[in-house]
C-alpha cells in the first residue's frame, strides 16, 4: 500500500532531513587518507545522539552500525571497519536518520585525496544521474519516468546502473511501497501523487551491474572488481515539485 503523507508528516521528515545533511557536511570535512570507516560510523551516532535521533538502520535486520560504508568495487551495504582510507579512494557513507518516528535517508560518495579521472567521471555521473531522476518526480509522472531518466543519462556516459538494489517509499518505516529502480522503460508503474515521499539513490558502476555478496551477508561488491558509486536523497512529491528532504 501506498502511503501518502500530510505536509504536517512531511515536515517532521524534513527535520530528520535536515539533521542528516548535517552530519554528512560533517563528514565531508573529516574525509581524508588515514582515517577509518569505523571512525566515521562513531561519529555518525555520536553526532545523532547529540541531535536527539538514532540512527534506523542500526539492528535492522541484524545490521550492526549506524552507517553502511561502501570502499572502492563495494556497491553498498559495506560494513564500517578499522582499515584507513587510501589517497585515491571513493568511499560512499549511506544512513538513515530517524528523528521522533520519522525517518530520512541519504548516501554520498566521498574522495578521498586525490582521485583518478576514471573516478571522478564515475562520480560526477552518479551525481548528476540523481538529480535527472529527480527531475522527473513530479505529480502526474510514473516512477518509470524517474527510472528511464537515470539510466539513459548513465548509459550515455559508459556506465552501469545495478539491478539488484532500488530506491523506495519511506515514511515511518524505512521501506515502504513503490519500489524505485533507476533502470526500465518510461511510462511504466504506479504514477506519482501530492504526498509520496521516496528515496532515489542511483548505483552506477564502471564496469558490468552484476553483483556478489560477501560471506557476512550485507556487503555486496561488483561482479567485476571495478569501482561503484552512490547518490542518494529522500524526495517529497509536492505541489510545486519535487522537494528534497535531504538536501546538503
Amino acid at each position: 500500500m501506498i502511503r501518502i503523507k500530510t505536509q504536517e508528516e512531511i515536515a517532521k521528515m524534513k527535520k530528520a532531513g535536515e539533521i542528516l545533511a548535517a552530519c554528512h557536511r560533517e563528514i565531508a570535512g573529516m574525509i581524508h587518507p588515514g582515517i577509518t570507516t569505523l571512525e566515521i560510523d562513531e561519529f555518525v551516532e555520536g553526532f545523532l545522539k547529540r541531535h536527539h535521533a538514532t540512527p534506523e538502520q542500526k539492528g535492522y535486520h541484524g545490521y550492526p552500525f549506524a552507517t553502511c560504508a561502501s570502499v572502492n568495487d563495494v556497491i553498498c551495504h559495506g560494513f564500517p571497519s578499522k582499515e584507513t582510507l587510501k589517497d585515491g579512494d571513493i568511499v560512499t557513507i549511506d544512513m538513515v536518520v530517524n528523528l521522533d518516528g520519522w525517518l530520512a535517508d541519504s548516501a554520498w560518495t566521498y574522495a578521498v585525496g586525490n582521485v583518478s579521472a576514471e573516478a571522478k567521471h564515475l562520480m560526477d555521473v552518479t551525481k548528476q544521474s540523481l538529480y535527472v531522476g529527480i527531475e522527473q518526480a513530479v505529480i502526474g509522472n510514473r516512477i518509470g519516468d524517474i527510472s528511464h531518466a537515470i539510466q539513459s543519462f548513465a548509459e550515455s556516459h559508459g556506465l552501469s546502473v545495478v539491478r539488484d538494489f532500488i530506491g523506495h517509499a519511506i515514511g515511518q518505516q524505512m521501506h515502504e511501497e513503490p519500489q524505485v529502480p533507476h533502470y526500465g522503460p518510461p511510462h511504466r508503474g504506479p504514477r506519482l501523487k501530492e504526498g509520496m515521499v521516496i528515496t532515489i539513490e542511483p548505483m552506477l558502476n564502471l564496469g558490468v551491474y552484476d553483483l556478489k555478496i560477501d560471506a557476512d551477508g550485507w556487503t555486496a561488491r561488483t561482479a567485476d572488481g571495478e569501482w561503484s558509486a552512490q547518490y542518494e536523497h529522500t524526495i517529497a512529491i509536492t505541489q510545486n515539485g519535487p522537494l528534497i528532504l535531504t538536501e546538503q
